[in-house]
């Protein structure tokens, strides 16, 4: 090593020491069993911080980067020489599809982590030098307030080490993500045609799949790479590929999850989530610290609701919904409100869908600082009026409703969509339920429509930001209404958006009968009974609101299993 090289590495050591120096007197984080097979050997690393780095390389992939920075700060505590661990440190810091902003803080420590893996760069791999490059095309200080270019150059970067490494299973993998990076939650157009780029990410996946079929991470990307494709089904392999790998991290159990939904196998996204509730919960145990990652824990909650709601599980889709609920600490919600609003309404929704009127009259209001969630109980208490016959209640929440979208901020979200583009839904929907219930099936109808008009435009996210299906409604009061050949057109839409949906599998069945076509109907009628195999209740109607649309056969929250 030259004299330069020497003193470079001395400041970092001393550097090291205070960034350092608080957390090396607590006890090193906890090295997880059930964390897979997946290593990456590295440069001067002694057999421990190998375990470390390996833990941390894996936490990043399953995107919990804060576990992934404990376990990569440890491991340049035991290998103290050895420049890897100081690139997870600064990766893990950098932006990301589900946290594409980054702090102040953020900024600094990843351009601090960055700067003690330069000073040991004498001591990389080629391909670790490669990486620990392309981090000084993303990083800069101080960071400009728009990180776009510097995105784009470090894509580029990764580019040339993946082209430079093409065996290299982990570089193709990171590579892919840069790529995604660029493009958060935004990789096809509502035409099913994709964006710039997303060809060449999901052409990188599948060749690092095929060097690496259990590569946890191409796995992790690959699903959200396609997810929104007109062709989710070429992740199902891989979703079932990922669906044991990495028992200890609940993210990684759940993700399979999104193709799932997306294939018609809602009971096994239910089963995936239900694993990763519990998964959360034992890494709860050894690891409470827990910041971003919060979200990913009440995300699992919040689609276990959505896939119980469409397997017609009452009980246990609210239970989810108040567990998603209650498992945001107060503290977070209050200091994250604008990121957490747009998830909050979960159980006003999942009463709604199960048309539990007196329990969403029932609910206290939330607090002022969700202004989404707001705007969501006034809807919900409106529909639940309407529904009960009250028109002239449904009409003062309908006012107290447009009263607080009002004060909705501008640009506000609810999960990836502005709440400016949801909200009209809800008018649409609450009007329509306020004209069904005073017998105008036809207006009802119209405003449905207009309502669905709006669902169609939202991006794609799972779940969706609109969970209960627009068509569901629009279904019913075609049926209601007699019109059963536009409300199994209406169905088979929703059930090509939507397959095996076990609700409007149930209006087409009604539909076809309706209609006379009963060898069709009675394929319909077997393909319901797979998909309410594990429902507690029987329905007569897609939509609750309907009059005589819900008999319940297991009226409390134990519900039936």
């Amino acid at each position: 090593m030259n004299t330069r090289k020497s003193i470079l590495l001395i400041t970092a050591m001393l550097s090291l020491s205070a960034a350092l120096g608080c957390s090396a007197r607590h006890a090193p984080p906890p090295l997880f069993e059930g964390m897979g097979s997946h290593t990456r050997p590295i440069s001067a690393a002694t057999p421990l911080a190998q375990r470390y780095f390996d833990q941390g390389l894996v936490w990043m992939f399953a995107f919990n980067h804060d576990e992934a920075i404990r376990a990569f700060e440890h491991a340049a505590r035991l290998a103290p020489e050895s420049p890897m661990p100081w690139w997870g440190v600064s990766l893990s810091h950098g932006p990301h599809i589900n946290n594409p902003m980054m702090t102040a803080d953020a900024s600094q420590k990843a351009w601090d982590a960055l700067q003690q893996a330069l000073a040991r760069i004498d001591r990389a791999s080629p391909a670790e030098r490669d990486l620990i490059r392309a981090l000084e095309a993303r990083y800069s200080d101080p960071p400009p307030e728009d990180r776009s270019a510097l995105e784009a150059a470090y894509a580029e970067a990764m580019r040339r080490a993946w082209h430079a490494h093409r065996g290299d299973a982990d570089v193709g993998a990171l590579f892919a993500e840069s790529l995604m990076d660029r493009r958060p939650w935004d990789l096809w157009k509502r035409d099913g045609s994709p964006q710039e780029g997303t060809e060449e990410i999901v052409a990188t996946l599948e060749e690092v799949l095929r060097l690496q079929p259990d590569h946890p991470g191409a796995l992790h990307y690959y699903i959200h790479a396609v997810e929104a494709s007109p062709r989710p089904e070429r992740a199902m392999a891989a979703a079932d590929r990922l669906r044991n790998l990495v028992p200890a991290s609940g993210h990684l159990v759940h993700m399979p999850s999104h193709i799932d939904v997306r294939t018609g196998r809602w009971a096994a996204a239910s089963d995936a989530n239900e694993r990763a509730i519990d998964a959360d919960r034992r890494y709860r145990e050894q690891s409470p610290r827990q910041g971003l990652y919060h979200m990913y824990m009440a995300h699992n909650h919040h689609f276990l609701a959505y896939s119980a709601m469409m397997e017609g599980r009452s009980a246990d889709a609210l239970r989810a919904a108040r567990a998603m609920a209650a498992g945001v600490p107060r503290s977070f919600l209050r200091e994250n409100a604008a990121l957490v609003d747009g998830y909050t309404p979960i159980v006003l929704e999942t009463l709604m869908r199960f048309g539990r009127w007196d329990e969403i009259l029932r609910e206290p209001p939330p607090p002022r600082y969700l202004p989404i969630t707001t705007a969501w109980h006034h809807f919900t208490r409106g529909v639940a009026l309407a529904a009960k016959g009250d028109v002239p209640g449904a009409r003062r929440e309908q006012r107290a409703f447009e009263a607080a979208r009002a004060r909705v901020p501008e640009g506000a979200l609810m999960a990836i969509n502005p709440a400016s583009k949801v909200l009209p839904i809800a008018e649409r929907v609450l009007e329509a339920e306020i004209a069904l219930r005073l017998g105008d099936l036809d207006r009802s109808a119209e405003l449905l429509r207009e309502a669905i008009v709006y669902e169609d435009e939202l991006q794609y996210m799972e779940p969706p930001d609109w969970p209960q299906p627009v068509r569901h409604i629009l279904g019913a009061v075609l049926v209601k209404a007699g019109r059963f050949a536009e409300a199994e057109a209406v169905y088979r839409e929703d059930l090509r958006r939507l397959p095996e949906n076990g609700w409007s599998l149930w209006g087409l069945s009604r539909c076809l009968h309706a209609q006379g076509k009963k060898a069709e109907g009675g394929e319909a009628d077997h393909r319901h009974a797979a998909a309410w195999k594990r429902a507690d209740i029987r329905i007569g109607a897609t939509c609750l609101c309907v009059e005589g649309g819900q008999v319940q056969t297991a009226g409390d929250e134990r519900g039936a299993k």
